[in-house]
């Protein structure tokens, strides 16, 4: 038994966009307004939401991603080091950037920069 190909993103998201096109002209002609009109609404809302998400599946899948991403949050001089989320958790506010601070300023007193 062979199985049927699997369509690639864009296809899919151009059949949907090209579905969705179909109940939104049926309900610009025929302006029902009973659960006919309801049901084509919420078919029309599912294929773009379809279409949307293949579209983003197609756009994702083009861009390669990085192979090694920084695992820094942001730049290293911003990072407190040696004081992870636990121990800032556990401190008050005010004793946590003093231990920031202290560490920032080094032996000396004076600031690394």
């Amino acid at each position: 038994m062979s199985r049927l190909p699997r369509p690639d993103a864009r296809t899919v998201a151009v059949i949907a966009a090209l579905g969705a096109l179909g109940p939104l002209v049926t309900l610009v002609v025929w302006r029902r307004q009973d659960l006919l009109g309801v049901v084509l609404a919420l078919l029309c809302v599912l294929l773009i939401m379809v279409a949307g998400v293949a579209a983003s599946a197609a756009r994702q899948g083009d861009s390669p991603e990085p192979a090694d991403r920084p695992a820094a949050a942001g730049p290293p001089e911003l990072m407190p080091y040696g004081i992870d989320a636990d121990t800032l958790d556990a401190l008050d506010s005010r004793d946590a950037l003093r231990a920031v601070r202290d560490r920032r300023r080094g032996p000396g007193g004076l600031s690394d920069r």
